[in-house]
């Protein structure tokens, strides 16, 4: 029957014992781990004692493992790579630092929340400063060198940065709502936000008046208008696909199809390597609505 009492490996006995068997004696690995070659050899002792093995026999001036000790080297060297990947992460200047982020105000729920906590799973000591704006704040403040790392929404036709999702904006209304039957047709406009242009173009192409009586200077504003019920606005398919209370206008609804918008991503020139590490995991995020997944845990 296997044993239910918890045993711990000591790190300094087992970094001994991994060194005597790669550099095949006492006296070698003592000089490497700047120890005596009485203090290695009894961390040798004590290993061996502790788990009732033989692990190492002499063979002329020098060891060899038994077949004990050649099953534990194996156990013993994918210890002591964790234990240093975990400690240098945990201590190196490397590892610590800023990283400035900017995303617009309608991807934050959705998607920066994971891509933070998997950033700070790999980089505990690292602080992460959050932007969350219109794309042109985002773009200006980006050019200014003020934000590393930014996400954009832009047209597919003029964005610049590398494009990690595209589709089309669709047209939104509160649940159980009809307002999108009435004339002239009452939009959302959220103050500066780069799909009012598109919204406003398209049903004047097709022939249909609009007003935007409901303004806003803060999206969760927004959101408000189109959840009572009382306007309709537009957004990318897959932040509708996380809402409840708002809903795509139906398709046979009469209105114009809007065009196909991208997530855009841009790096700054000379960045440091931790924005480039947080730009990475940014990256492996899955924008497709049906198919998004959170980024294992590597």
């Amino acid at each position: 029957m296997p044993c239910n009492t918890i045993r711990n490996l000591d790190i300094a006995t087992l970094r001994s014992f991994v060194t005597v068997a790669e550099l095949g004696g006492v006296t070698r690995a003592a000089e490497r781990l700047n120890l005596t070659q009485s203090a290695v050899s009894m961390q040798l002792k004590r290993l061996e004692m502790a788990l009732d093995q033989q692990l190492v026999e002499r063979a002329g001036r020098g060891v060899c493992l038994t077949r004990e000790g050649e099953q534990l080297l194996g156990y013993g060297r994918r210890i002591l790579t964790l234990n240093d990947e975990a400690w240098q992460r945990m201590t190196h200047h490397a590892f610590e630092g800023r990283v400035r982020f900017g995303v617009p105000e309608d991807l934050v729920l959705p998607f920066v929340s994971p891509v933070m906590r998997d950033f700070a799973a790999d980089f505990p000591r690292v602080r992460i400063s959050l932007t969350s704006s219109i794309t042109r704040k985002l773009i200006e403040q980006f050019d200014e060198g003020r934000l590393d790392v930014i996400l954009t929404t832009e047209p597919v036709d003029t964005g610049t940065g590398e494009c990690l999702y595209r589709g089309p904006l669709q047209w939104s209304v509160g649940r159980g709502s009809l307002i999108w039957k009435q004339r002239p047709l009452p939009l959302a406009a959220k103050v500066d936000c780069i799909f009012l242009p598109v919204m406003l173009a398209a049903p004047e192409r097709a022939g249909i008046q609009c007003e935007s009586p409901y303004e806003a200077n803060h999206w969760r504003d927004l959101e408000a208008f189109v959840r009572a019920g009382l306007a309709i606005e537009s957004n990318m398919s897959f932040v509708l696909d996380r809402d409840r209370d708002r809903v795509p206008v139906p398709e046979d609804s009469g209105l114009p199809p809007l065009p196909d918008f991208g997530i855009f991503l841009y790096i700054r020139e000379g960045a440091p390597d931790l924005a480039l590490q947080f730009a990475g995991i940014v990256r492996d995020t899955n924008f497709a609505p049906e198919t998004r997944k959170p980024r294992a845990i590597q």
